[in-house]
């Protein structure tokens, strides 16, 4: 599988992006989909996640009631909708897939996702 992550930018602190991830896969509903970012200096972490099904999403509180993560089957697609961004949330962002079996599995350790996007590089100033 190829990821292909993008979306990212500069915006303003409140503002909002939506990141886009298009997969390159003959299946696309066998995957489980996640949203992971890096800081400057930290290590990665979870964002988001979303079972094969599309119903079943999971987010690290630090994004909960402002990122919502989904899915699109027919452009083998998942997006991040990003709102009420701060400067904290700056990082490059990575999408990740894995196969799984069931289609209401979510994944949130890196360890568990074999795909990797390159990475698109989201900035919000203050």
């Amino acid at each position: 599988a190829q990821l292909q992550a993008s979306g990212g930018g500069l915006v303003q602190a409140g503002g909002s992006l939506r990141l886009s991830c298009a997969a390159s896969v003959r299946t696309f509903s066998i995957y489980v989909m996640g949203w992971f970012r890096q800081a400057p200096g930290k290590e990665r972490e979870f964002v988001a996640a979303i079972s094969p099904s599309g119903r079943v999403t999971y987010y690290a509180n630090s994004v909960k009631n402002r990122f919502t993560i989904s899915r699109d089957g027919a452009k083998k697609t998942v997006y991040l909708q990003m709102n009420s961004l701060k400067p904290e949330d700056t990082a490059v962002y990575y999408c990740a897939a894995d196969v799984v079996v069931s289609t209401e599995v979510v994944k949130i350790k890196e360890e568990g996702y074999d795909y990797w996007g390159q990475g698109t590089q989201v900035t919000v100033s203050s």
